[in-house]
Formats: structure tokens, sequence, C-alpha cells
């Protein structure tokens, strides 16, 4: 019996750099030092961008035999994830033969990374030397990025790429975006899943221009899974992928992306793109841009409603497109100006269902009767790994839906506790309310998590009877309590500013007229304006 191929970024990469050997992959800024502007947007070819991955698969190869780590091993890479360069020490290291293990700059802690390599039964870490941290605690061998030369490995020599392995064949690990029990989950992706991942970013990739190549922007970190597919969603079809000066950046560098990169595709996290629509409001030049793109991709969040109408008016091509670390993307918004245009379709070649929720849930109280929780199935090629799956075998995603129109759904958010981070990187609310009542038990009466597409969140609190202390001072003592939990988590998901400690008279937070719960969203309405001042801004959600 012959060993099943499977696709991979690798063999899309070389399909690609077969097929569109000139055209540009990548366009990277230089930046002006003294003045921080963009002089101009350098080229990476498809065939340049394969044979720097092929340079840097044959140095990760040379350093880390010498060391006897051997192919298929894991290797932890700690890396920002945005800039080119990061792209090729992820590919590279898994052309070398190597699993690589993502961490992104967002999880700062070395601690918690030890831990997750130990659980990866990683065998190295790769970091970078600005991130400054000691690790001399690490419990497996370190090397610290470079900028790989040609000289750095002339006389080493990679196996062909192959495309044949098992399905169960380990090819990247990827972690939650936000910490269970003080730690974010691993993520394991095998040949089977990567394989899935490919076919359907070749339906998101799929052609808009009418005028040669697709121009994309890159969403976020390559540590992420986002960006990962949306990589390999461009790489498909010989698209290109500009790389921002930062992910949340301006509309200005917009606008010199559309002129000066050709860039017809936007696609963003919905709250970044919520800046450029508000923008576009009093700027006729930005609106104008945004409406002739071929496609404009928000995830993450939903858009508010303000901002969705506006652009449904105006005509700008609008797509949600949902998905998650474990399973990547899963659905789309069906587009176009048509009272359908919001509401979400599962993408094509997927086996999903959508079971109706507990009955006993308290995540809403209205819909409970019509709200649908997505289901992955052990059938779909996307379903992650066993670890990850609910005791039926099948990966019950916690994302609730409404069928609005047979086989078209509008999201309602979780069936849990958890709220998304500006960045779209979520938190765990009740981790962090559970810590509360256990440190501060004697000091807080009750306590609720907000934040939803802010940059952190933030605690609100109602004092017990026997607390004496101000809200000053109780603020305080309840950062001092709580530091060395949250010092392990991501850096979204923290809480170390008095700032956003919120402390309200008991009996403030609205509840739930059954089980007296504090209801999250409404805290989240209830003081809009009191939030908007903490984080100097309107709501990004």
């Amino acid at each position: 019996m012959s060993t099943p191929t499977f696709q991979s970024h690798l063999t899309v990469l070389d399909s690609s750099a077969r097929s569109f050997p000139t055209r540009p992959a990548f366009r990277t800024p230089v930046v002006n030092k003294d003045t921080s502007q963009i002089t101009e947007w350098s080229t990476v070819t498809y065939s340049q961008f394969f044979q720097d991955v092929e340079l840097y698969a044959r140095y990760w190869t040379s350093v880390l035999s010498a060391d006897g780590i051997t192919p298929g091993s894991v290797v932890g890479l700690w890396l920002g994830g945005a800039a080119y360069t990061d792209v090729l020490r992820i590919y590279g290291m898994s052309r070398a033969g190597y699993v690589p293990q993502m961490f992104s700059l967002r999880l700062p802690n070395p601690t918690v990374i030890y831990e997750l390599l130990q659980k990866a039964r990683a065998r190295a870490l790769v970091f970078e030397p600005s991130l400054d941290v000691d690790l001399s605690g690490c419990p497996v061998l370190t090397y610290p990025t470079i900028q790989v030369r040609e000289q750095d490995a002339a006389d080493v020599a990679l196996p062909p790429l192959r495309a044949d392995c098992s399905a169960s064949d380990l090819a990247f690990v990827f972690h939650t975006s936000g910490s269970t029990s003080g730690s974010p989950k691993l993520v394991p992706c095998n040949r089977r899943w990567l394989d899935n991942i490919v076919t359907k970013s070749k339906q998101m990739g799929q052609v808009r221009s009418t005028h040669g190549q697709d121009v994309t922007v890159a969403i976020g970190s390559m540590c992420h899974i986002g960006q990962t597919n949306m990589l390999i969603s461009s790489m498909c079809h010989g698209s290109c992928t500009v790389q921002p000066t930062t992910i949340a950046f301006s509309s200005e560098e917009l606008l010199d992306m559309i002129i000066r990169c050709g860039l017809n595709r936007l696609r963003q996290f919905a709250t970044f793109l919520t800046l450029h629509l508000r923008n576009s409001k009093t700027d006729p030049k930005l609106l104008q841009a945004l409406v002739q793109l071929d496609e404009v991709i928000y995830s993450g969040l939903a858009l508010g409603d303000d901002e969705e109408a506006w652009a449904t008016q105006n005509g700008i091509k609008l797509h949600n497109l949902f998905g998650s670390t474990e399973v990547g993307a899963m659905m789309i918004s069906i587009g176009g100006n048509g009272e359908d245009a919001p509401l979400l379709v599962p993408l094509e070649g997927t086996s999903y269902s959508f079971s109706p929720i507990d009955q006993t849930s308290t995540s809403t109280e209205a819909y409970h009767e019509k709200l649908l929780e997505l289901v992955i199935s052990s059938e779909s090629g996307d379903c992650p790994d066993v670890s990850l799956r609910h005791a039926d075998g099948h990966f019950h995603t916690g994302d609730l839906f409404l069928e609005v129109k047979p086989g078209k759904y509008r999201s309602q958010g979780r069936n849990d506790d958890w709220i998304k981070s500006e960045s779209s990187l979520r938190c765990d609310t009740k981790s962090i309310e559970d810590n509360v009542r256990r440190a501060c038990s004697d000091l807080v009466f009750e306590c609720t998590v907000v934040g939803n597409g802010r940059s952190s969140p933030a605690l609100f609190v109602e004092s017990s009877e026997q607390c004496t202390m101000d809200d000053e001072k109780l603020k305080k003592e309840i950062i001092k309590r709580t530091k060395q939990f949250h010092i392990r988590r991501y850096v979204h998901e923290r809480i170390t500013s008095t700032k956003h400690v919120v402390v309200v008279k008991r009996g403030t937070l609205p509840r739930t007229a059954t089980k007296g719960n504090v209801r999250r969203q409404a805290v989240e309405t209830q003081f809009k304006e009191l939030l908007d001042g903490i984080y100097g801004t309107v709501p990004k959600y």
C-alpha cells in the first residue's frame, strides 16, 4: 500500500516558486530611522523566498544536528513573528524536518514557556536576543536567532521535499491564545489537519483582481494561526503579502500600501479595520480607496453595527471570516448588499454540526431554545488533535449561533467565560475572577472581568461588608495579591494596574433574574463611557 501524500505550506511554496518565480511574494517596508517614514517597499520574489527558506533550513540542519537534535524533534521558536526573517525561521525549521512550536512575544514569561516546551517534548528553543531574558533555567538547549548568510550553511545538503507521510505526523505546535489554569494549552497540528488547512486556504485565496496579481496585507504574527493560514492562502495563488510596520497600521499607511504596493485585498482583525472605517467617514479619499478594494475581510470580533452598515451602504466588499486557533478558518459571510450579506456559512469540504446548547446554560437568557453550538466532527479534516476533543470524539468550539435561514448563521458569542482582546486573542475571564475571589475573599463580595475588544481586561468589584479600605487602597491591595497569578499570563490577559480595576457599590453590577449571576455583557454596556475613559478610546468592537 502506498503512503498517502499531504499538502503543506512547504509543498505550496515549492509549487508557487515553480509557477510564479518572478512574482513578488512579499513587500516589506524600508523605514527612515530619523523620520520614521516609509521610503520604499522592498520586493521579495517567490524564487527568492524559496531560496531563503532553503538557506535557513540548511543552517538549522547544521546547527541542530551538530548537537544531536534529529529531524522530527519539536523545536520552540520565540519570535515576534511579524518580520520576513521570522517567516524564514519558521519555514526553514520546518523544511529542515523539525516541528516548530511557536511562541509569540505576547507570552513573555519564560517559566510558562519552559512548561510548554516540556509538555510538547521539545528538544530546543530558538529565541530573539532582543528579548533580553535570562534563559539559564531553560530545560532544553537554546539558540539565538541570526540573519543567516550563504556562508553560514554553504556545505549542508537537504533531503528532497517529501509529501508522503502519516496523517498523524506532527507538523506544528501552536497554543491557545488565552490561558487556562495559568498556561495556554498546546494545539498540536498533524499532517491531516495541515492538508485540510491548505484546501480551505485555496478557497479563501481565489484570485479577485481583474488586473493581475492579488496583493494583500499580513493580518498578524506568524506565531499565531491567523497569519499562518493567510500566508498559505496567498501562496496557493501566487499572491503577494505586504508586511506593514505594525499590525495596527494607520489609515495613511493603508493608502500608501494601496498606491505603492497595489494592495487590493484588505485582511484585518475587526478592531483595526474599525479605525479605517471610522476615518473614512470624514476622509473621502480613504473611503474611495476602500470601495475600490476587491475584498475586505475582517476576523476575530464582530464589527460594530454602525461600521458594518457604513461599509455596506457605501459598497465596500465586506466579508467576515470566522475561525479559531484549533480549527483555522471555519465560516465566511455571504457578502454583498442583500439582507443575507452578514450571515455566515461553513467553508466547503468541512463536516460541521450545529447542536442545541444545554438548556441550563446561563450564557444568555432569551434564546436558549434557539442557540446552536458549532461542533467540528471527527470526520472533518480540520478537527483538532484528540487531546482537544470532547468525550464524544468531536471538537466542541463553544461558539454559539442562530440559524437565521437554512444553512445560514449569525454569531451569538460564546457559551463560556472567554472574551477577545482588541487583537482578537482570547482571555479567560472566569479564571481571573476565581483568582480574585480566592486571593481577596475578605475584601471582595462580587467581581466580573470585562473588556471585549479592548487592549486588556478590566476588573469590576463590589467590596465586601467587612472591607474598610477606601477604593484606591482596595485596588492596590487587589493588584498586590493577584500579581503572581497575572505574571504567568499573556500580556493581553493581565490586570497589573489599578487603572484597570473599578470599585462599585455593592449591588451595582447587573445580574440575571434567575440565578443572580453577574451579566458580563450588561456590565460592558452599562459602564461603556467609563471603559472608554479608562482605555482612552471609543470601543473597538
